[in-house]
């Protein structure tokens, strides 16, 4: 503090009060990855650990900033907490966005329809091009058998 706050607080009554408040250090979430699972299942828990870190983060600093309004009265204070709060909520609905995410693509390969319906011909291509070629053969043979029938002249 500098002099005069100190002069001050000695004109005002006001002791030195100095609170030390000692949070516990929380590291950034570490990345572990399991070489036994997907890249699915690896990048969703990543993903919801940060999310958690987020929404833990997220509620301090709301905390600290409504304890702020509360001593300034200041309604642009009050602002910046509800746009917090909203952060907030727009992380945890992301959270639960991740779950039905996971839920649907470890539901896909299960729930796909192996039922082909109007399909003309399934194979590939090239497979398509041998048919075609085999048809095309069989109609010029059948079409060299059939020979229009020989008139005789002489009968004529």
């Amino acid at each position: 503090m500098s002099k005069l706050e100190e002069k001050v607080n000695e004109i005002l009554g006001i002791e030195k009060e100095v609170e030390k408040v000692e949070k516990e250090f929380k590291p950034l979430v570490p990345r572990k990855e399991d070489d036994k699972k997907e890249d699915v299942d690896n990048d969703y828990k990543y993903s919801r650990e940060n999310y958690y870190n987020l929404i833990e983060r997220g509620q301090e600093a709301i905390q600290g900033i409504l304890d702020v309004a509360k001593e300034g009265q200041h309604p642009r204070a009050y602002e910046v907490a509800l746009a917090g709060i909203k952060n907030v909520a727009d992380t945890v609905d992301k959270l639960q966005d991740l779950q039905a995410k996971l839920k649907e693509l470890k539901q896909l390969p299960k729930t796909s329809n192996a039922n082909i319906k109007n399909a003309l011909f399934v194979g590939s291509t090239a497979e398509l091009q041998k048919m075609l070629n085999r048809k095309k053969e069989d109609e010029n043979i059948k079409s060299k058998n059939i020979t229009p029938e020989k008139t005789d002249i002489s009968d004529k």
